[in-house]
């Protein structure tokens, strides 16, 4: 386009080509100014957000240490509550030792002063059954009777009494605990094993119709048309074929027919009697030919 204004300066093509020239020049111009302001405005941006940032931080600091001193101003004075406390804490134990040292000096002059008076009673000897069979062992035993139940192993009530079950009990504690605690007697060795076991130790078992669920026995519901078998299983139950009836039916009401008609055939072949050979025949019958063999034994006739 320069070219052709060069070539021909004047003219209506001329004045076009230059309109157009100024018309990229300022469209050009346009496009630097909006990109001249689209970086101040970022550098702008960016200088605020640096500020900000920096007041912040500023800010924050700020905060961190006061809340610090603060913090160690609380350490401290925790510390001397904690001394206080202490040293309160010693003078109240050293006053209650006085006291009782005072106390212990007093009784002691005083039963030497009923010694002197009174004479020594006579020692008793303790009573090693009752020791043994004393309601302490009665607790013992409950005890361990309590916490085999806890760990699955007995499941009769803690009555205080080792019997047989509750030897087997504890036999079958000693088998899944991997243990060798004595069976013969309920002791606190057996009740400090048994309660070092957090969790239960013997499986559960359940009664037929019955099973686990969790560490409780529930009932077996089968459903509809199925029964519980003898391995504690729900089997579908087996339906009943239905038997034909129609055969043996026609054939029991068959079957009477077949002695009467031997019995008419039978009457048929009896020799007529004196009344029979009286009476003489009817037209009808001669028509038909009763008075031959044939037409008798062909059942026309009577």
């Amino acid at each position: 386009m320069s070219a052709f204004l060069a070539q021909y300066p004047d003219g209506f093509y001329a004045s076009l080509a230059k309109l157009q020239l100024e018309k990229f020049a300022t469209e050009e111009a346009r496009v630097a100014a909006t990109e001249k302001a689209r970086l101040a405005e970022q550098e702008r941006a960016r200088l605020a957000t640096e500020g900000a940032q920096k007041a912040a931080q500023a800010k924050a600091e700020a905060d961190a240490k006061s809340a610090e001193q603060a913090r160690i101003a609380a350490e401290k004075a925790k510390q001397v509550a904690q001394d206080q406390a202490a040293a309160a804490e010693q003078k109240r134990a050293e006053a209650e030792k006085a006291a009782a040292d005072k106390a212990a000096a007093a009784k002691a002059t005083a039963d030497s002063k009923v010694a002197a008076v009174t004479p020594a009673p006579a020692k008793e000897t303790p009573n090693l059954a009752a020791l043994s069979s004393g309601a302490p062992q009665a607790e013992v035993t409950k005890s361990v009777q309590s916490e085999l139940r806890r760990v699955g192993c007995l499941s009769a009530a803690a009555d205080g009494n080792w019997n047989t079950t509750s030897q087997r009990s504890l036999t079958l504690f000693n088998r899944y605990a991997k243990t060798d605690v004595d069976t013969k007697l309920a002791s606190t060795d057996a009740l400090d094993t048994i309660k070092s076991k957090s969790s239960r130790v013997c499986p559960l078992v359940c009664e037929h119709g019955y099973k686990v669920d969790g560490d409780s026995c529930v009932k077996i519901t089968c459903a509809k048309g199925s029964f519980l078998n003898d391995d504690n299983q729900c089997e579908k139950r087996r339906e009943k074929k239905p038997v034909a009836k129609r055969d043996s039916d026609d054939r029991e009401r068959a079957a009477p027919l077949r002695p009467q008609a031997k019995q008419a055939i039978v009457r048929r072949f009896q020799a007529p009697t004196s009344a029979s050979r009286a009476q003489p025949l009817t037209g009808q019958e001669r028509e038909e030919g009763c008075n031959s063999y044939a037409a008798i034994m062909s059942g026309k006739c009577p």
